[in-house]
């Protein structure tokens, strides 16, 4: 098991800025089609994260074009290539499945004044 632990650490990226839920951010995604590479960006609110170490996920929501649009993306995979955040949201919750019942304006996370 220590072998595994010493193989995963290796795989964790120094990088990673702090975030947390509800939390909307902007995410760098390397895309690739055929034999061609592109950067795709996918900004939404932060409803979940789980997971710890290598295996750390996270999951982000937004609506286009009037749908919800859910995607979940590893912490530390090489496809995830910048993670910023947007503004820092105010919840008291550590999951917020609610909201995908929510449309328009109740579907809003209050900002956090940070200092």
């Amino acid at each position: 098991m220590d072998a595994l632990k010493t193989i995963a650490a290796g795989s964790v990226k120094e990088n990673v800025p702090e975030f947390g839920i509800g939390d909307t951010i902007r995410v760098s995604v390397n895309i690739r089609e055929g034999n061609r590479e592109r950067i795709q960006m996918f900004e939404g609110t932060v409803i979940a994260k789980r997971g710890s170490g290598v295996a750390e996920t996270f999951t982000v929501r937004r609506v286009a074009y009037g749908v919800g649009v859910e995607r979940v993306f590893p912490l530390h995979s090489p496809n995830v290539k910048d993670v910023k955040v947007v503004r820092y949201g105010k919840v008291r919750r550590s999951k917020l499945y609610y909201l995908r019942d929510r449309v328009g304006k109740a579907a809003k996370v209050k900002e956090q004044i940070r200092k």
